[in-house]
Order: structure tokens, then sequence, then C-alpha cells
């Protein structure tokens, strides 16, 4: 190529403050994070929106949300985040195998929404003894949610728990969620949550080798701990996937469950009956707290992270399988995360500088928008973002708006080229959806779209991929993206 080099100014990428704590902690976003974002693929949200923490409850995983890495970035020991949740958190984190963020206090559950803690991004929610009922549009994102692949961990402590005396209590709350909701309320999960208050126990696991959350990479699971908690009973009958785990002494079959799993539609569901056994008894000062993920006649560490595995999918099979109690229809829904890049670089994994809201281009929309290339040499960008498209949908189209600028004068050679790519699970190249280049420079912004309805089931990654030559910029600009089934 000849001529003069271009070099391209960007501004310093400033992330839009948003999903603030209610102690005012803001996203904290860094480089680093983002690429360990691309590492970590099981993505697992904490729930904190439904007073949680009130009374001497404490079920956070830290005190910095939505993203615990705020506190410490690299924890070794549970007392480098703050939490009753934090030695399950950290255990994650240390695996590196994990995203995780915590739904902080003031926010809503949603499902296909434009929120980067919108539950489309993730695949494991956990209900960590929520003590105020969920919305109507709540339970409706929760249901579709694991209808289409998510994992549900919901973890009831015993009647009468009002922790903030609102007049409902666990048991109750998830109760409601399951036979009130507006997607499938005949008995979805095959089981409901009993009204009892059991003071003490220690649960044995049943006897099954073959079992990924009682033989988990964690460790092998032999008992559990009930320190005034609840059991479940079990519902074969409306759901033939329940499975009954972990017993009250005394107790098999369809009655005493106190840990048991469970499918609707292409997600999973664990339950746990007693919020004792998660606690680290270290948290927040002023609350009374027990040490029972350490308790020594129990194995609980093991049995919370080899759920965490399974409901993520890290652990063979894809969720849920036949039997399942719910409907598999498709929900139509834009799955991708934070689409309009105007939460900086959350959901996406990108090269320095490519989310940005320098002046020196302009969005299409809002503030934010992806700038690949542009450099005047030779350079190469990259934008991805890792979604699943549920198997049940017959439709599904990505779209994006592109615009690109250069410098370059041929009206023949492609000197600078932007691939749009899918590639699977282990990096290799499904589809090379599209080519552009400099040849394709025009004014404003042009909307691409591509059928991926062939794609149903999967988990694919959708790539960027700008490649500049040693002179003559060319800007491939991005903004607006979907991903929409139906």
């Amino acid at each position: 190529m000849l001529g003069l080099t271009r070099p391209r100014h960007r501004l310093a990428t400033v992330l839009a403050v948003c999903g603030l704590l209610a102690t005012g902690t803001a996203v904290q976003a860094t480089t680093a994070a983002t690429e360990a974002h691309a590492a970590t693929p099981h993505r697992v949200l904490f729930d904190n929106a439904h007073a949680e923490t009130a009374g001497n409850a404490d079920w956070i995983i830290s005190t910095s949300q939505p993203d615990p890495l705020g506190q410490d970035s690299t924890p070794s020991a549970e007392t480098d985040w703050t939490g009753a949740l934090s030695s399950w958190g950290v255990a994650l984190q240390k695996t590196g195998n994990y995203s995780l963020k915590t739904l902080p206090s003031g926010s809503s559950l949603s499902y296909g929404g434009s929120s980067s803690l919108d539950l489309k991004n993730f695949d494991t929610l956990v209900l960590p003894e929520p003590n105020t009922l969920f919305t109507t549009a709540e339970k409706t994102a929760i249901m579709n949610f694991v209808k289409n692949g998510g994992g549900l961990f919901m973890i009831s402590d015993h009647t009468g728990a009002d922790r903030n005396n609102d007049g409902y209590d666990a048991v109750e709350i998830l109760n409601d969620l399951m036979t009130n909701n507006s997607v499938d309320s005949t008995d979805p999960f095959g089981f409901s949550i009993d009204s009892l208050n059991i003071t003490s126990g220690y649960p044995a696991a049943i006897s099954d080798s073959t079992d990924p959350v009682l033989h988990g990479s964690f460790g092998t699971v032999t008992k559990s701990l009930i320190a005034n908690g609840t059991t479940a009973t079990l519902k074969p009958s409306d759901n033939s996937s329940v499975k009954g785990l972990l017993y009250r002494s005394g107790y098999s079959g369809n009655t005493g469950a106190f840990f048991l799993t469970s499918a609707f539609g292409s997600g999973r569901v664990a339950f746990w009956g007693d919020s004792s056994p998660i606690d680290d008894g270290t948290g927040q000062s002023g609350n009374t707290l027990y040490d029972g993920w350490n308790d020594s006649g129990a194995t609980n560490a093991a049995l919370a992270l080899n759920a965490t595995e399974w409901l993520s999918g890290a652990s063979g099979s894809s969720g849920g399988g036949s039997g399942g109690g719910g409907s598999t229809s498709c929900t139509a829904a834009q799955l991708l995360g934070n689409n309009g890049f105007e939460s900086g670089s959350t959901a996406w994994t990108a090269s320095s500088g490519v989310i940005t809201n320098s002046s020196s281009e302009s969005p299409r929309t809002g503030s934010y928008y992806a700038w690949l290339d542009g450099y005047g040499s030779a350079h190469t960008d990259t934008l991805s973002q890792t979604v699943t498209v549920p198997s049940a949908c017959t439709s599904a189209t990505l779209s994006f708006y592109l615009h690109i600028d250069t410098a370059e004068t041929t009206t023949s050679t492609a000197y600078d080229t932007l691939k749009v790519q899918l590639l699977n699970g282990s990096g290799t190249v499904l589809s090379t959806l599209a080519t552009y280049s400099n040849l394709n420079a025009a004014g404003g912004y042009t909307q691409r779209s591509f059928n991926l309805a062939s794609y149903a089931g999967q988990t694919v990654t959708l790539k960027f991929t700008g490649t500049e030559g040693s002179s003559l910029q060319t800007s491939f600009v991005l903004d607006d993206t979907a991903l929409d089934v139906s």
C-alpha cells in the first residue's frame, strides 16, 4: 500500500456507571477483568435484590456488587471477599472457570432485556434464601430463563424465617414462584417445599456413583447439615426428572428430600432446604453467623460447588433432558448482552480501546460504540461474545449496524478487512458469515443481518476480527447489535 499513515487518536473509554450498589460502589471493569471473562464461560448471578441480607442473614459473596472483583481481583482466602457466601464465591473464582456477579439490592431480575445483569447473560441464577416475593415480571423472567437452558439454584430456610418481617419467608416465596407464574404453574419442577422447621440433623446422600452433583470435580458428597431448615416433597408424576439426592434421617423416596435436582424445558434446577450449609461464618459486622460451610460432619462445600458446576453445564451434557415438566416452546428474546455497548466492556471481550465513547467517530445511538482498527498501521482488533441459541427456537437473526470509513483510494484491493465469524467452544470457526473491507466504505451506518437458525441448541461465540494493513487507515465501526430469537 502507498500513502501516508494516518494514526488514529482514541479517547479513553469511560464506562457508563450502572448497577450501583446501595452504598454507591460502581461497576469495576478493567482489561484484566475482560480477559478473565473470556476464559470463564460459566457465568453465575447471585441474587441480593430480595432481602438476602435482612436480619442476621448475609447471603452475599462480596460487598462489592455487582462485581466481587472490585473488592479483591485475585482472592485466595474467603476473607478476601466480605459476605457469608464468600467461601462459595472465592472457591469458584479460584478455579478460573467462572464469572461471578451479584444482582444488587434495589434491582430487579429480567430476561431478554438490555441490562448487563439480565439473566440472558448468565448460565446460573442462585437464589440464596430470598425474603421478599418476586414480582410477576420477575417470576416470568426466572421461569423463561430456566426453560431456555438456564440453571436455577433455590436455597430455602425453615418456615417462619421471615427475616424482614414482611409476612413472607423463603418457603412461601419459592413455592409462590413455582405455583403462581405466567409460564407454567402446574408443578413445573416436580416438587413443593414443606412448611417445616427441622432443628438439626445431617441428611445423608443416596448411593449413586454416577450422579455429577454427588460425585463432581469438587469432591464426593456424603452428608449435609440441617440447622433449622426444611425439606421438600417430590412429585415425579408431574415431572419425572425430579430426584432426591440427600434425605432427612428416616426418609426416602418422595418425602423428606433435603437436596434435590430437577429439569424444566432445557434448563436445570437444584433445591437445598437450609441456608446454614452455605454460611461460612464470616460476614458483615453485626451479623450472627454459623460456619456450616466447614462443618466437620458434612460435605457442604463439595455439594454447593458440584451443584453450581452441574447447573452451569460445566460437568458434561446440556441441561434439562427429556422428562422435564415444562414446555419446550421458544420465548421471543434478544440474546446479546450490552448489545448497544452502553455499559462499556460488560458482556463483551474486546481489544483495548475497541468499546469507546470517543468523539472521533459517531455512535449510531447512545454514547458508546465499537471501533475496530483505524490506526493506519498494521493492527488487529477483535470483539466477541458467547451466546446460547435456545434449541426450541426456529428463528434466530443476528443483526448489527456497520459504518466503514477509509483513507484508502483503491477501488479494487481489499487492504483492510473485517471478518464476522461464529466459533465453537474450542475456538474452531464454524462459519465466516461475512468479510467487509475498505472497498465497502460508505457514509453512515448500514444494517447487516444473518440467519443463525441452524445453530439452535448450540453455544457459539460471535467474533468480529478487524485486520489493518501497514498504512492508510480503515475504521470498522459497529453499534446496536442484536440476536433475536423466536
